[in-house]
């Protein structure tokens, strides 16, 4: 919400496939979801394709990088138990389901 995006927006990122986002939002999202381990292996010839629809070879690899670093940085809160400022004790993390 700090950087713009509406709850309307925020709603339809579960489902961003089938929402009206903007087409280069859902190619970055389903990149995102590919990093993320869901499915695994190499990025497949057609999510590269789509990705290459919006964005350049260097965005592209931007956008992996900094997908990653992200990820990467979350794994580490939650690996070192970092909590917000108002965390109060004995409150779950903000990742706990």
């Amino acid at each position: 919400m700090r950087t713009g995006l509406t709850e309307e927006v925020i709603r339809k990122l579960d489902n961003y496939a089938t929402s009206d986002l903007p087409e280069p939002w859902k190619a970055a999202l389903s990149f995102s979801d590919h990093l993320s381990g869901s499915p695994k292996g190499p990025i497949p010839d057609e999510l590269h394709a789509e990705l290459s629809q919006h964005f350049s070879a260097d965005e592209i690899l931007r956008l992996g990088a900094l997908l990653a670093v992200g990820s990467g940085w979350q794994r580490m809160i939650e690996a070192f138990g970092i909590r917000p400022d108002h965390y109060e004790s004995g409150q779950d993390g903000p990742w706990a389901t």
